[in-house]
């Protein structure tokens, strides 16, 4: 009875959805045609899994570069998605992931010009030949060529378009958007276009937003996701002081190896660290608040044998915060309620950080407060208030929508089939009041 009705649950809150090869859609516009889907390092990432990393050739016009230079230059000069080329590269001539590709994968890296019964010798088609070339030249291709017919005209060689029916393959297939029609009209098979999709599926319809906590199968080592960057977070200790380690989602090691690594989280939050030029630092999330004087730092109660080290260095990757003198108050952090309304307030280091809801205090800090009377609170300088942390799953019981929490917004996750894909566990969803939802910004749906 409880499976029946946990069906009955889910099938409410999502609309039933199968996901397949949809020869009528490949991808959409828009990714098809965003130069800045990936900056030059998330390309470089992509490229160092093979040969291409750092192969040194010539781009179009002959002068020597490398080839993440020749995808970067020809995404931005032809309004061309990078994630694009790199899909296509990988498609016609496995070349992102080989680590020992033939001249002839180099030459002809795109496939362009070289059609089913032509011969890669014929003198007609050698002023394509070349990595640079094959790159610009299909991506012009792809833009002025397929994309302008379509918009000046509805097709492209007079039988690719949206809309327009045609046979492929012995399949009747109807491209929805100008996308499709150019990726058919550049591969006019079934299978050359699946293995595109499953390509992209592979590396990008996956992508995990800031606040997720991901860990490779099999592998103990834990990431944080934040704005498209892994950061390995080298402790448990670490790990435990700022994040819910419930919410970590198993995934394959590829996933992982689809973000450029970020800055590690060395340290647990609110360690006292020590450089070599003898300062000291109080971390706060991704801050170094430094100390006055050591003898502020004893002032406060702290020891010697709390200090970590620190390689001065180091110390420069973080955001400098305000100085920490012997009167700066709730150096470390509480939660505290008002004794008059029961208003939660965070104090640390002199400021009130208002806690607007239940919700986001039991979220944040498990409740566990003191009481107060607010002419105490009133010495503390007023910050921003604190929403439900990044990587939560939410919903209130108005409404059986699911968001996650990513960056301060709420993200609609648009299906049950994408809530399964990403790993979420209906479990760690948790129910919220209106006002706490509404606190947090509509942001794009997760689809």
């Amino acid at each position: 009875m409880r499976k029946l009705v946990m069906f009955i649950f889910l099938s409410l809150l999502f609309p039933a959805q199968v996901f397949a090869f949809d020869p009528n859609y490949l991808i959409s516009d828009w990714d098809f045609t965003d130069p800045f889907a990936l900056d030059f390092n998330q390309i470089q990432h992509y490229l160092n899994r093979g040969f291409l990393g750092d192969y040194l050739t010539e781009d179009w016009e002959g002068d020597d570069t490398y080839a993440t230079n020749i995808i970067w230059e020809t995404a931005q000069t032809r309004g061309i998605s990078p994630k694009v080329l790199l899909v296509m590269l990988q498609k016609e001539q496995s070349l992102v992931e080989d680590d020992d590709p033939s001249d002839s994968q180099l030459d002809w890296a795109m496939g362009y010009a070289v059609c089913d019964d032509c011969s890669k010798q014929d003198e007609a088609i050698q002023r394509w030949k070349g990595f640079g070339k094959q790159v610009n030249s299909a991506a012009m291709q792809l833009s002025e060529g397929y994309l302008e017919d379509i918009d000046n005209y509805g097709t492209t060689q007079g039988v690719y378009g949206p809309g327009v029916d045609v046979e492929i393959d012995d399949t009747t297939v109807t491209p929805i958007n100008a996308a499709t029609a150019a990726l058919y009209a550049y591969t006019p098979h079934l299978h050359g276009n699946e293995n595109f999709v499953t390509i992209w599926d592979r590396w990008f319809s996956t992508n995990y937003p800031t606040g997720s906590l991901l860990q490779a199968a099999g592998e103990s080592g834990v990431y944080y996701i934040e704005y498209g960057f892994k950061r390995p977070i080298n402790s448990w200790s670490a790990l435990l002081s700022r994040f819910n380690s419930d919410l970590i989602i198993e995934v394959n090691p590829e996933t992982l190896d689809n973000y450029s690594d970020g800055r590690a989280i060395d340290f647990p939050n609110y360690s006292l660290l020590h450089d070599d030029d003898e300062n000291i630092y109080l971390l706060v999330d991704d801050s170094l608040r430094p100390f006055d004087s050591v003898d502020s730092f004893y002032t406060l109660g702290f020891k010697d044998d709390e200090l970590n080290e620190i390689d001065s260095d180091d110390v420069e990757l973080y955001e400098q915060g305000a100085t920490i003198t012997a009167s700066t108050a709730s150096v470390t952090g509480e939660l505290v309620q008002l004794s008059t309304n029961d208003a939660y307030y965070y104090l640390q280091g002199g400021l009130r950080h208002a806690v607007l809801t239940q919700d986001i205090a039991l979220a944040r800090f498990g409740l566990s407060s003191r009481i107060i009377e607010p002419v105490e609170v009133e010495q503390y300088a007023e910050a921003a208030h604190l929403l439900i942390p990044d990587g939560y799953l939410i919903k209130t019981t108005t409404d059986p929508t699911v968001y996650v929490i990513a960056e301060g917004e709420r993200l609609p996750i648009g299906s049950e089939s994408i809530f399964n894909s990403f790993g979420w566990q209906w479990n760690d969803i948790i129910d919220v009041s209106d006002e706490t939802l509404a606190l947090h910004r509509l942001g794009d749906a997760i689809e």
